[in-house]
């Protein structure tokens, strides 16, 4: 059996990089956990951008990036999740950025999604918050 598969969304990547974010306090018991219990971390390649836009630190986020690549599984979106993910959006008004994350998650078969986002959209995969994943 592989190991378990648990995806981090942007907002989990950032706090990460970012020590000044509010939830960042609990990142590294976070990675700590996933490491003992031998997750495979997954994110999108698109992550990759927007993090590098967001996070002003350029170098830190290069050198992050740079090491990930060789630890973390760092997968694209695919044709049919772009699709799926635009008619879920249009069809239930969803936020498209959440649920491209989602279905990428769901199509890699993650158990999990790691997220901070109170509003983050369903698609299917257990999401959860990094203080409600560390406490069960």
């Amino acid at each position: 059996m592989g190991a378990k598969k648990i995806f981090l969304d942007t907002n989990i990547v950032l706090d990460i990089l970012d020590t000044s974010r509010v939830n960042s306090k609990d990142i590294t018991l976070l990675l700590e956990t996933l490491i003992i219990n031998k997750y495979q971390i997954i994110i999108s390649e698109d992550m990759l951008n927007t993090i590098f836009y967001i996070n002003k630190n350029n170098l830190k986020t290069l050198a992050f990036f740079k090491v990930i690549q060789n630890r973390w599984s760092i997968v694209p979106f695919g044709k049919d999740v772009v699709r799926d993910a635009i008619d879920l959006a249009l069809q239930k008004d969803l936020d498209l950025e959440d649920i491209l994350q989602c279905l990428c998650a769901k199509n890699n078969g993650c158990e999990i999604l790691i997220t901070n986002d109170s509003k983050f959209d369903d698609c299917g995969v257990k999401t959860m918050t990094t203080k409600k994943f560390l406490n069960q």
